[in-house]
C-alpha cells in the first residue's frame, strides 16, 4: 500500500491523506478519522524518508556516544531517548569510540542521515586541542548540536552539564575540615570532565597551602579488580593515604575492598567518596558517600535546549548545574 491506494480506498484526495499524515487541523475530524480507518485497515506504514523530504524535517535526532556499555553513558543515552520519544521525535544512536577520527566518521554518519539535530553524549567529545572539534562546529553548521557533559563554544552548539569543579572541591574541603591531609585521588580520563573533577580537587589542596603530589593522583583503568590491586600496590610502596576520593563509583568500591582486605574500618581509618551515584553506591556494605552528578537533569536539559531551538524559541547556549553530595556510609563528615 501507498499513500495512492489509501487516497482511492477512502474516497480522499491524495493531498487529504498528506495533511492526515502530517497532522495537520485542516481536515475535518470525519475524514480524518475514515483515512485513519483505511490506514488501520490496510496496517500501512508512511514512509518516513520521503515523508521527511516533504516536511524538511525527519523528526529523528541523532545520538552519538563513545561507548553504550559505560553505566553513565547509557543511562544518559535512556533518559534522551524517553524525552525526545515525548516530544514525539524518533532517536538515531551510533557508538563512536574514543578515537578521534572515528568520532568524525560517525557525526558524518549521522549527518547523512538527514537527523534535525545531533545530540553528543560524553565529555569526552571536548579535546584538548581545539583544532580537534572543527568538526563539530562544522555539524553545528548543518543542524543543531549538544553536549551532554562538556562545554564546547560555537554558534549553534548547546551544552548541559554539571559542576564538577565545585562538587570535588567541597568533598575534598570536608575531608580536609576532619582533619585528613592525604586524599588519594583516583581517575580514568583526562577529558573535560575529569579535569574539572581534578581541578577542584587540587584546588581544594591548594587553598589548604598542600601542594596537590603525583603519587596521590593516579590513573586507573575502569575495572573494580584492577583498581584494587593498585591501591595494595600504593600500599606496599609506602605511600600512606587515609582517603580516596574516586572520579569515578567504580574505584570506590575497590577502596571500599581495599579496605576490608587490610582491616580498616570506614570511615574510621579511611573515608572513601565516589562519583555519579550510581546504583553501585547501595550495593557495597558500607554503603558510599558519592557525588550525584544527576544525569538525567542534565540530560533532560540538553534536550530541551534542542527542542527550543528546533521550534524557534530562544534558549541559553550552556546550563551548568550544580552536584549533590549524596553522604552515606563511607564517610562521616
Amino acid at each position: 500500500m501507498n499513500i495512492y491506494d489509501i487516497s482511492r480506498k477512502a474516497g480522499v484526495s491524495i493531498a487529504t491523506v498528506s495533511r492526515v499524515l502530517n497532522g495537520s487541523d485542516k481536515v475535518r475530524e470525519a475524514t480524518k478519522q475514515k483515512v485513519l480507518a483505511v490506514m488501520n485497515e490496510t496496517d500501512y506504514t508512511p514512509n518516513v524518508f520521503a515523508r521527511g523530504m516533504g516536511l524538511n524535517s525527519m523528526r529523528t535526532i541523532g545520538i552519538m556516544c563513545p561507548d553504550v556499555s559505560d553505566a553513565y553513558t547509557a543511562n544518559s543515552v535512556y533518559y534522551a531517548e524517553q524525552n525526545l520519544r515525548a516530544f514525539g521525535y524518533d532517536t538515531l544512536l551510533i557508538c563512536s569510540g574514543y578515537e578521534l577520527e572515528n568520532k568524525k566518521k560517525s557525526l558524518k554518519l549521522l549527518l547523512s542521515k538527514r537527523v534535525d539535530a545531533v545530540l553528543l553524549i560524553s565529555s569526552s567529545y571536548i579535546e584538548h586541542k581545539t583544532a580537534d572539534m572543527d568538526y563539530i562546529r562544522d555539524a553545528a553548521k548543518e543542524v543543531p548540536v549538544a553536549v551532554v557533559n562538556g562545554y564546547l563554544t560555537g554558534d549553534n552548539i548547546y551544552c548541559s552539564y554539571c559542576d564538577d569543579y565545585h562538587a570535588t572541591y567541597e568533598v575534598t574541603r570536608a575531608l580536609l575540615d576532619k582533619g585528613r591531609r592525604n586524599i588519594l585521588y583516583l581517575y580514568r580520563a583526562y577529558s573535560y570532565s575529569g579535569i574539572q573533577k581534578m581541578s577542584g580537587y587540587k584546588a581544594a589542596l591548594e587553598e589548604r597551602g598542600i601542594q596537590p603530589r603525583d603519587a596521590y593522583i593516579v590513573l586507573v583503568e575502569n575495572s573494580i579488580s584492577r583498581a584494587r590491586e593498585v591501591l595494595h600496590e600504593l600500599d606496599k610502596q609506602g605511600i600512606v593515604f587515609d582517603s580516596v576520593l574516586s572520579a569515578e563509583d567504580t574505584f570506590a568500591v575497590s577502596a571500599v575492598k581495599y579496605a576490608k582486605d587490610r582491616g580498616l574500618s570506614i570511615p574510621g581509618d579511611l573515608d572513601i567518596i565516589g562519583y555519579n551515584n550510581s546504583n553501585l553506591g547501595e550495593c557495597t556494605e558500607p554503603e558510599l558517600t558519592s557525588i550525584d552528578s544527576r544525569v538525567k537533569t542534565i540530560t533532560v536539559l540538553a534536550v530541551k535546549m534542542l527542542m527550543d531551538v528546533l521550534s524557534g524559541k530562544q534558549t541559553e547556549s550552556r546550563v551548568c548545574t550544580p552536584c549533590n553530595i549524596v553522604k552515606r556510609e563511607t564517610t562521616d563528615f
